[in-house]
């Protein structure tokens, strides 16, 4: 694996997180006023009979460091469908994609460029698991026909990227969950993993390799500065185990100190537990950031889409002395999964804080059901996007069929919006 300069790292000062500061960004000389607009899409694949588009841009997002208008998005792992312990792949050799686009003076969406993620040799990956010791979920890859796939050592279930000043990228994922930093190509270049994941030497705290299979680091930033990664789990962690880990509206914010690699962990207080999830972080200054929270639903059929502004500041660091312990940070011999937030308050623990920002449902009428990318455009302005799951969804029986929006009877496509917050 390449080794990278730390002060190549240190020198982001330029850098925002899903990027931009109110301080610095006037974004009136961009013609956001025909948004909504979807992506433009082909067909990847057909597969049954049901045509599987080339989207799924949008499981995160992130400004151009500098050039304002210009945006970078990222597919997740592939089209895939539940199928027995794991997935099916229904393009086994699909690779996780980064689509570069500018709004041009006409406002209209316009691609730049697609760049592939590839291994340190500069090959393509795929969205395949990993396997045990280096990020495995436990989960199987199935093909169409149901037969089981290799396992890919550099395979990436996406769900956020972060675009350097130095052209650079860094994205997080669900498998390891990884942090792992791209070039300009998209060749790996550094992977971050949770201690005893045999990825690399810089590392996270062990605890976070305990996130729910399909659930790990579903959002990521960087702080304005250019200094941290901010990184949200999407939804409560199997800390000790599933069957323990009762406090379903906690999860957790990690961040890395890309100059010395040196971590902290808070609590986030989701709104509803279960099947809500945090998905996706942008900066509005270095301690102070907004967040997605939604459940699975249609924002049509009663769906929870919003956002919420959370500060850092006065949060407790829940990391504990010890971050190759498994389990992490313990009270009263039980898990932070463990205990309840009465538990946790009595202990002096502190979440960070937080206010809604925008309810999208209630403000535009927000008709998907995967909001999971946002970028902090400055003047409380915010771009958003969905994850389309390249137009399919499950049958229930581990096949495709058309993923159809509810309230206009249209395949989900990725979109973008702009909307403005509190």
């Amino acid at each position: 694996m390449k080794k990278i300069l730390l002060p190549v790292l240190a020198f982001m000062a330029l850098t925002a997180c899903n990027n931009n500061n109110d301080d610095n960004v006037n974004n009136q000389d961009i013609n956001y006023s025909k948004l909504p607009q979807e992506f433009p899409f082909t067909t990847l694949a057909t597969v049954n009979g049901i045509d599987v588009i080339n989207g799924g841009f949008g499981s995160g997002a992130t400004a151009h460091p500098t050039r304002k208008g210009e945006f970078y998005v990222i597919t997740d792992r592939g089209p895939n469908t539940a199928y027995l312990s794991g997935v099916k792949f229904l393009v086994p050799n699909f690779t996780p994609t980064i689509m570069h686009f500018k709004i041009n003076e006409q406002g209209n969406i316009e691609v730049i460029k697609y760049i592939k993620l590839k291994n340190p040799s500069g090959q393509p990956i795929s969205g395949r698991p990993n396997p045990v010791g280096m990020g495995s979920t436990g989960e199987t890859a199935y093909d169409v026909a149901g037969n089981v796939l290799p396992t890919d050592n550099y395979g990436l279930d996406s769900e956020s990227i972060v675009a350097a000043a130095d052209g650079t990228f860094w994205v997080s994922d669900e498998y390891g969950p990884h942090i792992v930093h791209y070039n300009a190509d998209g060749v790996e270049l550094e992977r971050i993993s949770p201690i005893g994941v045999n990825t690399g030497p810089r590392k996270l705290p062990a605890v976070l390799a305990k996130r729910r299979p399909n659930r790990g680091m579903e959002g990521m930033c960087m702080t304005p500065d250019g200094k941290m990664l901010v990184g949200t789990m999407q939804s409560t962690m199997y800390v000790p185990n599933k069957a323990l880990a009762t406090n379903t509206t906690l999860t957790r914010i990690v961040t890395f100190d890309l100059a010395t690699g040196q971590t902290k962990q808070y609590l986030y207080k989701q709104n509803g537990g279960g099947s809500d999830s945090v998905c996706d972080i942008t900066a509005i200054s270095n301690t102070e950031f907004l967040v997605i929270e939604r459940d699975g639903n249609f924002g049509s059929q009663g769906g929870t889409k919003k956002v919420y502004r959370i500060n850092l500041t006065g949060a407790s660091d829940v990391s504990g002395a010890d971050l190759t312990a498994v389990d992490g940070l313990k009270i009263n011999n039980k898990t932070l999964e463990q205990s309840t937030w009465d538990e946790i308050n009595t202990a002096g623990l502190k979440p960070v804080s937080k206010t809604l920002a925008v309810d999208l449902v209630a403000k535009i009428g927000y008709e998907h059901d995967k909001f999971e990318g946002i970028v902090y455009l400055g003047n409380n302005k915010l771009a958003i996007f969905n994850d389309d799951d390249f137009g399919v969804t499950d049958d229930g029986n581990g096949n495709p069929k058309a993923k159809i929006l509810p309230k206009t009877g249209k395949v989900d496509k990725g979109t973008m919006y702009v909307v403005d917050i509190q």
